[in-house]
């Protein structure tokens, strides 16, 4: 685990001091959970390269064939 320092403002700072208090959890186990469902819930980049995904048309065993009948020198 990795020790950092987040500056809150009063408000957030109060509210989370009294939702630790009341749940009877840390302050920190608190902000690595709701940072946690943050980052989980942010749009994932997309890889995007030759072999991923299917396709139809080509399979892996015919690739060769296909580049060398549709690709033109």
């Amino acid at each position: 685990m990795t020790k950092t320092t987040v500056y809150l403002t009063d408000e957030i700072a109060s509210a989370l001091a009294l939702s630790a208090q009341r749940l009877g959890r840390p302050q920190a186990e608190l902000i690595r959970e709701a940072l946690e469902g943050y980052l989980k819930a942010l749009p994932q980049p997309r890889l995007v390269s030759l072999g991923l995904g299917a396709d139809a048309e080509v399979t892996a065993a015919e690739s060769e064939n296909w580049l060398r009948k549709n690709w033109s020198r």
